[in-house]
């Protein structure tokens, strides 16, 4: 059983040299293994700083509270100490590492998670297995990681490296933005696949309900003002649905 916790956390981002403003205003939650927890809320609120911040984005500062990965606090850990523990983040908007094949910087980052490198001949039908599941054409191996990739294609790739990573928690930061019904359906199966497989947590940050129809929920959580101002049940997204942001974004102001 993996616990992950985040106590009172407060965290600045650094605008420039002499300038940093306080977005995390003292967040609390706490995702056991097997859990998918829907953050939820409006522009502003700050759920895209909560996950960069607890990844270790150094535009971030956290100035308060603690981040626990089964007791071990994670906001000490270097940022590839952190996906070795076994945290994983799904970026918003992922980059382009042009000149980096997708094969040797998947086969690089498993080495680095697992500790050791896998046998090539392992590694290469495992991963077109899971290009497969992703549906990638097998010629995507050889391409810049990202590279001319649609936004689809980027998103699905961020749900490639979370199949084959393994993590114990997975922060899904707006995975579904931008995707059509199709890419849509391929990423909900690959975070259902890979929840199942390892008993994962999931934080899944996003403003609409569409992609909790294919990604259930066990609880959902409204982010306003830099913390989680209300937290209930898969019905609390439906009344979010319904009604929008409205009240909370009042609260939060």
């Amino acid at each position: 059983m993996t616990t992950f916790e985040i106590r009172g956390l407060r965290a600045d981002v650094i605008i420039s040299e002499d300038e940093r403003k306080e977005i995390l205003k003292g967040v609390d939650l706490t995702i056991n293994s097997g859990e998918t927890h829907a953050i939820m809320g409006p522009n502003g609120s700050g759920k895209s700083t909560l996950a960069y911040a607890v990844a270790g984005h150094p535009r971030y500062e956290i100035t308060e509270g603690e981040v626990l990965l089964d007791g071990e606090n994670v906001l000490e850990m270097e940022v590839d100490e952190r996906a070795r523990a076994g945290l994983f983040l799904a970026m918003q908007y992922p980059i382009e590492v042009p000149g980096v094949s997708m094969s040797n910087f998947l086969r690089s980052a498993v080495t680095a998670v697992r500790g050791e490198a896998p046998k090539l001949r392992a590694f290469s039908k495992e991963l077109q297995e899971a290009m497969k599941a992703m549906a990638f054409d097998s010629s995507f191996a050889a391409r810049g990681v990202n590279e001319g990739f649609s936004g689809g294609e980027k998103k699905r790739h961020e749900i490639l490296q979370l199949e084959l990573l393994k993590p114990k928690v997975a922060i899904l930061d707006e995975t579904d933005s931008g995707l059509d019904v199709d890419a849509l359906k391929i990423v909900s199966e690959g975070i259902n696949r890979a929840k199942e497989a390892n008993g994962m947590g999931v934080m899944l940050i996003t403003h609409y309900t569409r992609i909790l129809n294919y990604v259930k929920p066990d609880f959902v959580h409204v982010f306003a003002g830099g913390r989680v101002a209300e937290s209930g049940g898969p019905e609390l997204a439906e009344t979010l649905e319904a009604e929008g942001y409205e009240r909370f974004v009042k609260v939060g102001a």
